[in-house]
């Protein structure tokens, strides 16, 4: 009885920290092969990150993730930069059950906070692409769009009361 509550445990946990499936991520400021090959590899070093695809002509990348990692976004960024690069854009995929969202709301997935900017009120239900637009995320330009509709100083900072908070929109 013990080991059946434990495999459904394990299951259940393996199930939230499936919810983040695949993302694509722009990077800027790459010229040539070469910058491409590097960001490449620096995002296939990432831990949590299972397979790369490099499109060279729109300077992004595909990522898949390993089942059961908890996806860091901050890494994924810090990866490109470390490689002498910055993203400019991060589309996430995720899977969502009956979860609230509109302007401002934060919802709690995987232990991650996510706040939502400029979205109408909805209820989430299956896979659901979502934007990141914090200030590591996006251009200058559109950080400081997304700045202006939101009332709440997280955005700036990308900490509420000590805890990282990532900013979305879809």
């Amino acid at each position: 009885m013990k080991k059946n509550i434990l495999i459904i445990a394990v299951l259940f946990s393996l199930q939230l920290r499936a919810q983040v499936t695949k993302a694509t991520l722009q990077a800027s400021g790459l010229t040539c092969a070469m910058c491409s090959k590097a960001v490449y590899k620096a995002l296939a070093a990432v831990p949590f990150v299972d397979n790369v695809q490099a499109n060279i002509q729109l300077s992004s990348y595909d990522l898949s993730f390993k089942p059961g990692s908890v996806v860091d976004f901050d890494a994924l960024s810090k990866a490109v930069v470390n490689a002498g690069f910055s993203v400019s854009m991060l589309k996430v995929n995720a899977r969502f059950n009956d979860v609230k969202v509109g302007k401002d709301a934060q919802i709690r997935m995987n232990d991650q906070t996510f706040h939502f900017i400029n979205v109408t009120d909805q209820v989430l239900n299956g896979e659901k692409t979502v934007t990141l637009v914090d200030k590591n995320f996006v251009t200058l330009k559109e950080y400081k769009k997304y700045d202006k509709l939101t009332s709440l100083k997280c955005y700036e900072s990308g900490l509420m009361d000590g805890q990282r908070v990532y900013h979305v929109t879809m």
